[in-house]
């Protein structure tokens, strides 16, 4: 197992860039946003700097490289959080230096469509981070989830082993962030089952790869997610769906292309993140939610039997677009003990 770069760590006091490589949110929702920012500096002991297109919707893929490439070769910034996600980010990487982010390591946050990143990190030999946005798991109505905090704090501040322990409560229906009335009080939350085992007998660990799989999928369309299948082979595999919310069968054949293209079959181990079943576009009531993702365990369990049937994977794990969040390292160890149930990551 190649030995990760995991980048020094920032302390209380210290600088850290904030940027929206995919869409200038922050600009249209300054409440979540702007929370987010005190609880970095009043909690966290962090100075967020902003950049240029932070605030900035409809920045071009060039102009959010170089918010990108001052960030990363600033000595002065110790670590890079994303503001939020977006859709086109993938336009962004024909614009990146990999040779200055090589030379100059820092811890990067973000999820969702910053899986672009994450990963393109991941390939430079870097450990990122998915999990921690500034506007979602930092603004957060009313207060931090104890569980987010708890693993975000370790990401940042901390190195070595962390366990994930499943959460006894979770929430995925969110309130409109234009309404100042919704940061008065917390999400409302519901009873969480655990995990899901399937094939937990053994032991795996490896190195993560992995992120949201729609971004997942476009990333294997433009050809720019993987090495030769057989690099990853012994890594752990994690995945998560958006807010977007895809069907089943949309889910089975994303990783189906991902088995035909003999990708599938290299991780002996998967965590899969609870399926976010809530939008505003599609709310769900609590039935159908709890259908929506039992049909999404299965599909996933379904192309696993078809091409990696020795596969160990957990599912329901809190790393994506649900409440709470925990954070992945991004090319970095990640322990599954199926006999004990537990994971550990490496911070």
């Amino acid at each position: 197992m190649t030995d990760p770069l995991y980048p020094a760590k920032p302390r209380p006091g210290d600088r850290v860039a904030v940027l929206s490589p995919s869409s200038g949110l922050p600009g249209l929702f300054p409440l979540p946003f702007e929370l987010g920012l005190r609880r970095l500096s009043a909690d966290f002991g962090l100075k967020p700097v902003e950049y240029p297109t932070t605030r900035k919707m409809g920045a071009t893929p060039g102009e959010r490289a170089a918010d990108i490439h001052a960030a990363f070769a600033d000595p002065g910034i110790k670590a890079v959080i994303a503001s939020i996600g977006g859709d086109d980010q993938i336009t962004v990487l024909p614009h990146l230096d990999r040779a200055l982010l090589r030379a100059h390591p820092k811890p990067f946050f973000g999820y969702s469509d910053n899986t672009n990143l994450l990963l393109f990190l991941r390939d430079l030999g870097i450990v990122a981070y998915h999990g921690g946005s500034v506007m979602v798991e930092l603004g957060r109505p009313g207060a931090m989830h104890p569980k987010t905090e708890e693993s975000l704090r370790a990401a940042l501040f901390t190195s070595g082993a962390h366990e994930l322990t499943p959460s006894s409560s979770y929430g995925d229906v969110n309130r409109p962030w234009e309404d100042p009335s919704t940061f008065e009080s917390e999400p409302e939350l519901e009873p969480a089952d655990g995990w899901y085992w399937h094939n937990g007998g053994r032991v795996v660990e490896g190195l993560g790869w992995g992120g949201s799989l729609e971004i997942i999928s476009w990333l294997l369309m433009a050809d720019r997610a993987v090495r030769p299948v057989d690099a990853y082979a012994g890594n752990v595999l994690f995945l998560e769906t958006t807010e977007e919310m895809p069907r089943a069968e949309e889910v089975y054949r994303i990783l189906r292309s991902m088995g035909e293209r003999g990708l599938l079959q290299q991780f002996p181990a998967l965590l899969m993140g609870r399926a976010k079943s809530w939008s505003f576009e599609n709310p769900l009531g609590p039935a159908e939610r709890a259908d929506f993702r039992r049909q999404q365990r299965e599909a996933v369990v379904r192309a696993l039997h078809q091409y990696a049937p020795d596969t160990m994977a957990v599912f329901d794990v809190d790393l994506g677009h649900t409440d709470p969040q925990l954070v992945i390292p991004v090319g970095g160890r990640i322990r599954v003990d199926g006999q004990a149930r537990r994971i550990f990551v490496t911070y």
